[in-house]
């Protein structure tokens, strides 16, 4: 299973890890996901959300 978020398809993104010594390394960025009870077509589901989309309310708490 993807970790991405179910309602706006957020997932991790990577990116450089900088040391001290400029020495650059990959590394990955994970989305904060939150496993929530939506309401979803009049019925309660356990989906994971991001953060983002909780607080902007695109989710709905039941």
């Amino acid at each position: 299973m993807a970790r991405v978020c179910a309602i706006c398809g957020r997932g991790a993104q990577s990116g450089s890890s900088v040391s001290h010594s400029q020495k650059i390394t990959k590394r990955r960025f994970k989305v904060n996901l939150q496993r929530v009870r939506v309401k979803v077509d009049k019925k309660t589901k356990k989906i994971l959300v991001c953060t983002r989309c909780l607080r902007s309310g695109r989710a709905t708490k039941a």
